[in-house]
């Protein structure tokens, strides 16, 4: 039997013999044709996250920690019984949430957990604002105590477990104010750099380094993206999300943002970024992220006046 048809298999066994699963949780294994790369995704009621792991001969070392403690629990469990093989070290890409609130969960079973210095720093606070957001919402099944990784350094560099060695760039502001990219033979792990069928988390109003991130990510010639959300592709994925942000930056400029803007612009651009991106999961994200475009733009207009 092919090793990835046996992968598969073997998923589909270990979730029905052994894999607990939170309350209405939905597990999607999907293969980017590498069986060394594996994928977990939550369920809706924790954004759809996923978590890839990748395989080496003496173990497992894991991108992004989940959202949910409980989905951290069952991603780690998955990737294990899947490849016979111990998790050994996890690596969390930018300061969100749904990337590094499972890292104590993963450290209690014995797994290193790093990022870098510049994304490590801004923990405690998404932290503490995430929590004030999320905690009562999801309690018991949200992380009270800071997850905090510990830090590789401040340059990008290697790192290795299980036989397996990645290069982990160090990049500035995003979807984030900072960001890890892991890079593996040919395979690229942006974090929600990278959208694939779903709207982008433009929180910060950052879209204008966003864009230097994806030029610094298409020099490096990837063979295949693993987004944040949504399933994975080619090297096209870069240009996708280019083209969606340039759409977005048209958009708000076609309001000719000055101030604050009104509710019904922000609806115009909303109804008109849905229209042109029909299937798109997570509009809801547009909520946050245009008006940050919005005063990003005004700021700029304001300044070159």
């Amino acid at each position: 039997m092919p090793r990835i048809a046996f992968m598969l298999m073997l998923a589909l066994v270990a979730g029905c013999a052994s894999v607990q699963r939170p309350a209405g949780a939905e597990v999607t294994l999907t293969s980017s044709g590498d069986a060394r790369v594996g994928t977990y995704v939550s369920s809706p009621w924790g954004f759809s996250t996923s978590s890839y792991w990748i395989e080496g001969p003496e173990g497992l070392i894991l991108i992004d920690t989940q959202f949910l403690p409980s989905a951290a629990e069952e991603f780690v469990n998955w990737a294990e019984q899947v490849t016979g093989k111990k998790a050994l070290l996890a690596i969390v890409l930018h300061p969100n949430p749904d990337k590094f609130n499972g890292t104590n969960v993963l450290r209690k079973r014995g797994i290193r957990v790093v990022t870098s210095e510049q994304v490590r720093a801004l923990v405690p606070h998404v932290h503490q604002i995430r929590t004030a957001s999320f905690y009562e919402r999801y309690k018991p099944d949200y992380p009270t105590e800071v997850p905090l990784p510990e830090s590789f350094g401040s340059a990008t560099t290697e790192l290795s477990a299980g036989g397996v060695t990645v290069k982990a760039h160090v990049m500035g502001a995003g979807c984030s104010e900072a960001h890890v990219v892991v890079e593996y033979e040919g395979h690229l792990f942006p974090g929600d750099m990278i959208a694939s069928n779903t709207h982008s988390w433009l929180e910060i109003g950052r879209t204008d380094e966003w864009l230097k991130r994806i030029d610094e990510m298409k020099a490096l010639k990837p063979k295949w993206v693993h987004p944040g959300r949504g399933p994975s592709g080619n090297a096209g994925l870069l240009d996708m999300e280019r083209a969606y942000l340039q759409r977005v930056i048209a958009e708000v400029a076609a309001e000719k943002p000055q101030g604050k803007p009104t509710d019904a612009a922000l609806e115009r651009i909303q109804s008109r970024l849905v229209e042109a991106y029909p299937g798109y999961r997570l509009e809801v994200f547009l909520n946050i992220g245009l008006p940050a475009e919005w005063a990003r733009q005004a700021q700029a207009f304001g300044a070159a006046k």
